[in-house]
């Protein structure tokens, strides 16, 4: 079985499931490395806002089935990542 090469794969559950998908977001905006290529890119916002609205769908489809962390740590993310995403937008305007 392929994985890790330094040990096991971390434990997937809701809350690594949001953080991978926000990591995702933060790749999209050009603000933290691409892990598959140790750069940081250029952002690509169409792809950023798609990513985000997915964490935002989550949020709307798992409302009142979430524990109290949980839920803190999805309104967090998404609250953090759409003023990243205003930021950047308006850093690229001319």
């Amino acid at each position: 079985m392929a994985g890790d090469p330094a040990g096991e794969l971390p434990r997937i559950d809701f809350s690594t499931f949001i953080l991978s998908l926000s990591t995702s977001a933060l790749c999209h905006l050009g603000l933290v490395e691409d892990p598959q290529t140790g750069r940081v890119g250029e952002p690509d916002l169409p792809l950023a806002s798609q990513t985000i609205d997915t964490l935002a769908v989550l949020e709307e489809k798992t409302r009142g089935n979430l524990d109290d962390e949980e839920r803190r740590l999805l309104e967090s993310l998404l609250y953090e990542l759409r003023m990243r995403f205003v930021e950047v937008g308006q850093s690229r305007k001319p």
